[in-house]
């Protein structure tokens, strides 16, 4: 492992899926800022998050439980990007790279929680 939970590609990736969040989020209504946005927006927070705060712990049982913190926010995201794009708010460039993000983080994290299963 690395010197930092920085050095984590899912981390790395995670921050960038929650930048595009932000980006995807910014064009919804203005009716849903405290509804789906705030939503997308701290669960996209929280998978980074989590990482992070998992990868500080002290032991492997610990980092494995906010590992799967950040799997279940991913799952939140995935959700409501869904309803998003239900909802006729989200398509598009920014809509397909967040859902790729999305499972590139989800791919990552079960990969990582197999590796420090083991």
């Amino acid at each position: 492992m690395g010197d930092s939970f920085m050095d984590l590609v899912v981390w790395q990736r995670a921050i960038q899926l929650c930048a595009e969040t932000y980006r995807l989020t910014a064009s919804f209504p203005r009716s849903e800022q405290f509804g789906l946005v705030n939503q997308m927006r701290r669960a996209s927070i929280s998978i980074a998050s989590n990482i992070a705060e998992g990868y500080g712990r002290s032991t492997r049982g610990e980092y494995l439980q906010f590992l799967g913190h950040a799997r279940g926010s991913k799952c939140e995201l995935q959700t409501q990007l869904v309803i998003s794009k239900l909802l006729g708010f989200s398509e598009g460039i920014s809509y397909d790279r967040t859902e790729q993000l999305c499972a590139d983080v989800s791919r990552m994290l079960i990969a990582l929680m197999k590796k420090l299963k083991d």
